[in-house]
């Protein structure tokens, strides 16, 4: 006897098909569009943390600029004065007293002069006299160039300061210096956060940690007061080395680097900016990141996308298994027939209890020729209804995404309507007719790639979220062109917002060059746009909205088109279900707020 090879089932090859179909795709899609999620992800923080760091380092210098005017306006009332010293030392001392009180962010003033007795003015709840003394003596020496102390933090009220240094000139005068110790605190806050958080805290948290060093790499602000008042030192990150090596040279910088805590090493996301308080004088703004916490959500959706997968694999395997068994449970009974008829055993039949090929198939072996229009037949019928499926399933993936936003909820079904209406009275064949009515369904599903945010904004689109929304041609022909069957139907979805001048979208096409359906499209688009109320226009009246499309003829329209839409609107083929009640609506909508008012009844009616 010949040797038999071992067949697998027909079952195991429609589980394993079902597994593979079912899951693979899934797996793989989700896993690439998670991993594209991570990268957008990861530059969009990127993005945050330097329009974040550059933003706090232009209200340093912001502060900087003001400190610096207040001391060079001081310097020159001092210079235009007579004698501050001996005749009038108790004038410049009120003067100053004044100065304190108008300009809350000074803590305390100090001028001192060779061989005469200093004259200091401060906030007691900021500076005491003693610390006001110590930070001029640190000062710089008297000179027309003003100079900048380190930052530092007082010991009684915990305020960060700042000095400011500047001597004053004068013709036989002997030169006086000016030291002003500006509160840094309000700043502190802007900067850092008004609430204080340890360390730790902002380590657990995951949220970026912003704080502000000098160039020694000493903590000047930072949202953990301890570490700004002991001027911890920072050098061991490496995005604060690498400031002080390159701040002056480099204004701001992304630097992804590792960082140690707890014993626990970190990949770190970080970006620094230079702040410049006076010529000579910088301060660096850092802001650092866990990258693992700032992408948490990449892993969720990684971790969904296991969870989702393998609730499909079960499902799947259990349909196969139904499926399988209800697909080769007719082939083993036909087979066992066949093998029986060649035997010999002619009167061996199939006793199919359900209308199926395999069925017919059995029950037709004596009456092939008439079975043959039945199943030319149900096949016309299956074909008939695979086309109402397909129609219905285009005309809810139009709902779907009109749905996103109550102002456009059937727009896609009243644009298809507009389309087919002008494609008659330009005597298009029907299938042609068929083709612009899916095309017109399908010209906004692009629209399900955009941000909601910006679907559904009750205003108009600023310039940034018009050239969001105008991808979504692009983003729709990407879609449907990967699908064969969808080649006829893309002109209309691609090209509606092309314009005959070549101005339009996504190609710029003119003329001849934009194909019949698009234009259609393009208007019908238009009319039911202008004729429907958005929460940012109401929408217009069929008289006003026609002459509105005719005048864009030449430029965003083909005249043959806007005339076709005009005689459907004459003939009533177009208004009635759209324009009219609207109409009506807005008339009662009048009378009804204006009862008592004749000439405003005259201008609805």
């Amino acid at each position: 006897m010949p040797s038999t090879k071992r067949k697998i089932s027909l079952r195991y090859l429609v589980l394993l098909t079902l597994f593979l179909v079912g899951l693979v795709p899934l797996v793989l899609t989700g896993w690439m569009l998670s991993d594209r999620s991570g990268t957008e992800l990861r530059a969009a923080e990127n993005r945050y943390q330097i329009q974040l760091v550059q933003e706090k380092a232009r209200r340093i210098e912001i502060f900087a600029e003001r400190a610096r005017s207040t001391v060079y306006q001081l310097k020159k009332a001092i210079e235009l004065g007579e004698d501050p010293f001996l005749s009038e030392s108790e004038k410049l001392a009120a003067t100053l007293s004044s100065m304190l009180r108008e300009n809350p962010e000074i803590a305390g003033i100090h001028i001192s002069s060779e061989n005469e007795i200093p004259i200091s003015v401060f906030r007691p709840e900021i500076l005491d006299g003693v610390t006001l003394d110590l930070l001029a003596n640190d000062a710089a020496p008297a000179t027309a160039e003003l100079s900048v102390g380190r930052p530092r933090t007082t010991e009684s009220s915990g305020h960060p300061v700042l000095t400011f240094s500047v001597g004053t000139s004068g013709a036989g005068r002997p030169a006086i210096r000016i030291v002003t110790a500006i509160s840094a605190k309000r700043l502190a806050g802007d900067i850092v956060g008004f609430t204080a958080v340890s360390e730790q805290q902002l380590w657990e948290s995951g949220l970026p940690i912003i704080f502000v060093v000098d160039e020694q790499g000493d903590a000047v602000f930072h949202p953990d007061n301890s570490a700004s008042t002991s001027g911890r030192t920072f050098t061991d990150l490496k995005i604060v080395s690498e400031w002080i090596e390159s701040g002056r040279i480099v204004q701001s910088a992304l630097v992804p680097f590792d960082a140690v805590y707890n014993d626990k090493p970190h990949r770190m996301i970080g970006a620094y900016s230079t702040a410049v308080i006076a010529d000579g004088s910088i301060v660096g703004v850092v802001a650092m990141q866990d990258e693992a916490k700032a992408l948490a959500s990449v892993a969720d959706i990684r971790r969904q996308i296991w969870l989702i997968s393998l609730g499909f694999a079960i499902a799947a395997m259990i349909v196969g298994l139904l499926l399988a068994r209800s697909m080769t449970n007719p082939l083993l009974r036909l087979t066992d027939a066949a093998e029986r008829i060649a035997a010999g055993d002619y009167s061996s039949r199939l006793a199919s209890r359900n209308v199926t090929e395999i069925g017919t198939l059995a029950d037709s072996f004596d009456q092939m020729s008439g079975k043959i229009e039945e199943q030319l037949a149900n096949l016309a019928k299956a074909a008939e209804e695979n086309r109402e499926l397909f129609v219905g399933t285009v005309k809810a993936l139009a709902a779907a995404i009109d749905g996103k936003d109550k102002y456009t909820r059937g727009h896609s079904e009243r644009v298809a309507r507009i389309s087919v209406a002008i494609g008659r009275r330009m005597n298009l064949p029907a299938d042609e007719l068929e083709t612009l009515r899916i095309s017109a369904l399908l010209h906004d599903v692009g629209k399900i790639a955009i941000d909601d945010n910006i679907l559904k904004k009750p205003a108009a689109l600023t310039d940034e979220e018009f050239e969001i929304m105008k991808q979504h041609p692009v983003r729709g022909y990407k879609i449907m062109s990967q699908i064969p069957a969808m080649k006829d139907f893309l002109p209309g979805m691609y090209m509606h917002h092309e314009m005959v001048n070549g101005k339009g979208y996504p190609q710029g096409l003119t003329g001849d060059q934009i194909p019949l359906q698009a234009k259609i499209v393009s208007v019908a688009d238009t009319f039911d746009a202008m004729t429907i109320d958005r929460p940012y226009q109401k929408g217009m009246e069929l008289d006003a909205a026609l002459e509105r499309i005719r005048s864009f003829v030449g430029t965003r329209y083909q005249a043959e088109v806007v005339e076709a839409l005009v005689a459907a609107c004459n003939a009533g083929e177009i208004g009635q279900g759209i324009i009219r009640q609207l109409a009506e609506k807005r008339a009662a909508e009048a009378a009804a707020a204006s009862e008592n008012d004749p000439l405003l009844d005259r201008l609805v009616a």
